[in-house]
């Protein structure tokens, strides 16, 4: 894998973290999150409306991703009221790529490769780490996080099979973006009532850079994938969950003890042994 290819992946790594730490660090984090999906939707929308529509057998898995998104936006909220970052972000970052492998196992028949199996115990045993002794994680974190992971290895699995359907990788990828953002704003609506933003705070400032920051992150992975196979690609990706805990303690203030740092070590080198196997 080549140096840039590389560096193209720590970047989005780094980039992923920063958003997460500016929901984190928000007032009002379900009005943050749904600021920065809009924003990625507004941002996506000229482009959906100019590339050619995806095929219609690829608009269930697109409905279906979106509302996998809708519930993953909601229980990161829920995460991230409840615990920090660098307790959180690990657990939903590694619990992802472990749950996908389940997955395969259960309803595939997959067998894992010895080298996933070594990277399933690492994942396992760093949110052990997480979960246990002093500064654990709390019980409502721990259940948050690892149901946010669901989420994300629910949305991946509908897009792995919808982008194929599509006809055209870039017009399903542009919606991917689009859809969500709008079923955000209605269920905020329809739990708080009308969403009320001032374009000229710092808030909603933060919120909108933290949304494109997120669609530049992603951008930054589909170049690297263009250059290099997809599972080193993705194995580098996950070394954000060390960035976010190095965030988390640079700028909110959070504990940077030794078990956080092992943990967090060992979850980032189980999910890239699954995504190079």
């Amino acid at each position: 894998m080549s140096t840039s290819v590389v560096l193209l992946a720590l970047f989005a790594a780094v980039l992923h973290a920063c958003w997460n730490a500016f929901l984190r660090s928000g007032a009002d984090r379900f009005w943050t999150m749904t600021i920065m999906a809009l924003a990625m939707t507004v941002a996506a929308l000229p482009v959906a409306l100019i590339l050619p529509l995806p095929a219609a057998e690829a608009w269930p898995y697109l409905v279906g991703s979106a509302v996998f998104q809708l519930i993953y936006s909601l229980l990161l909220v829920a995460a991230y009221r409840h615990g920090e970052l660098g307790q959180v972000y690990p657990i939903i970052r590694g619990s992802a790529p472990l749950l996908v492998t389940l997955a395969g196992v259960i309803f595939a028949r997959e067998l894992p490769l010895p080298l996933s199996m070594v990277g399933i115990c690492f994942v396992v045993l760093g949110i052990m780490l997480l979960a246990l002794g002093k500064g654990k994680a709390s019980t409502g974190s721990m259940l948050y996080a690892l149901a946010t992971g669901v989420s994300i290895a629910g949305y991946s699995t509908v897009d792995a099979v919808g982008i194929r359907l599509s006809g055209n990788t870039s017009a399903y990828i542009t919606w991917v973006f689009v859809l969500p953002g709008i079923l955000l704003l209605v269920a905020f609506m329809a739990m708080r009532g009308r969403l009320r933003v001032d374009l000229r705070s710092r808030e909603t400032l933060k919120a909108v850079g933290g949304g494109l920051v997120s669609l530049v992150s992603y951008g930054a992975v589909l170049v690297a994938y263009s250059m290099a196979p997809a599972g080193p690609v993705s194995a580098l990706r996950e070394t954000s969950v060390v960035f976010a805990v190095l965030i988390g303690w640079l700028f909110l203030g959070e504990t940077l003890s030794a078990k956080r740092i092992a943990a967090c070590i060992v979850v980032a080198a189980g999910a890239i042994l699954i995504g190079v196997s």
